[in-house]
């Protein structure tokens, strides 16, 4: 069977499983079985029957809505490309942005910055900034160990000072000595479980979702944690979900240590996240 026909059938399978991206997942799919980028699939010869069983196995999984990334193993970021699976939160485009905004705040930063980089996951920004901001230090904290086995791998190769702890005590050594304080943390509040997607719901650690019921909690530790690390004129940003584009930036409005409180959105108009200056 040609690549053409497998890709079709396979799109079908995967529009009426309620796949978002069918024709997307269907290639990247192919691609990584037969061991070539997507866009050179057109000029790959016809797939062997060893190679479409593996393929054929793969899409059934996903029609089963196990997330694409832990099929491949892989998740594209920026210019990076990380290791992930069961047992870390899958980087989305949307916090791309978060790190597009840090760039530039670092960009005007005069002496080499130190920034830090609160519940790192899979480590994505902490190796984004690694890599685009030349000349930083950069620390990052992961409490899951699970998580962090991800995160010592993405970040092995670069210079980053990676911990395993709790983001409150962590950093005991850099208080008040820090530049930037980044943030993706757990936001979803718990009784909107029955509306996130089954790919996030039933793949991603729970403890990298959930936080309390308003969907704050982390954010309110962040917001703590932050201004006891950051140096007078520091910045923070901390990614949240896209209906706290008002209740976030009160988070940080609210306690009188911080200007310049500003909401942003990502690349879709979503509120996305919050940033702020200490005081």
């Amino acid at each position: 069977m040609s690549v053409r026909a497998l890709l079709t059938r396979a799109t079908e399978r995967l529009t009426a499983a309620g796949v978002p991206s069918p024709r997307t997942d269907a290639e990247l799919l192919l691609a990584h079985v037969v061991g070539t980028a997507r866009s050179m699939l057109g000029l790959h010869d016809d797939p062997s029957s060893s190679e479409r069983a593996a393929f054929d196995e793969l899409l059934r999984r996903r029609v089963a809505r196990e997330p694409l990334q832990h099929l491949t193993g892989r998740a594209a970021f920026r210019y990076l490309e990380l290791e992930v699976g069961p047992g870390v939160f899958i980087p989305r485009p949307e916090t791309e942005t978060l790190v597009g905004w840090a760039l530039q705040v670092l960009a005007d930063t005069g002496a080499p910055p130190r920034v830090v980089d609160l519940c790192t996951g899979s480590g994505a920004i902490a190796a984004a900034i690694a890599g685009e901001a030349p000349g930083s230090t950069v620390h990052a904290v992961e409490v899951d160990p699970a998580a962090y086995v991800y995160a010592e791998r993405n970040l092995s190769r670069t210079d980053v000072d990676l911990r395993l702890g709790d983001i409150t005590d962590s950093f005991d050594d850099l208080d008040q000595k820090v530049d930037l304080v980044l943030a993706n943390p757990p936001y979803v509040p718990e009784p909107s479980a029955d509306s996130v997607e089954p790919e996030v719901r039933e793949y991603d650690p729970e403890a990298a979702l959930w936080s309390g019921p308003d969907g704050l909690g982390m954010i309110r530790q962040v917001e703590r944690v932050a201004y006891q690390l950051l140096r007078p004129g520091g910045r923070v940003g901390c990614e949240h979900a896209d209906e706290q584009g008002v209740t976030a930036p009160e988070v940080f409005a609210a306690g009188g240590h911080w200007r310049d409180v500003e909401d942003h959105n990502d690349l879709a108009g979503r509120p996305r996240f919050v940033t702020a200056r200490k005081r």
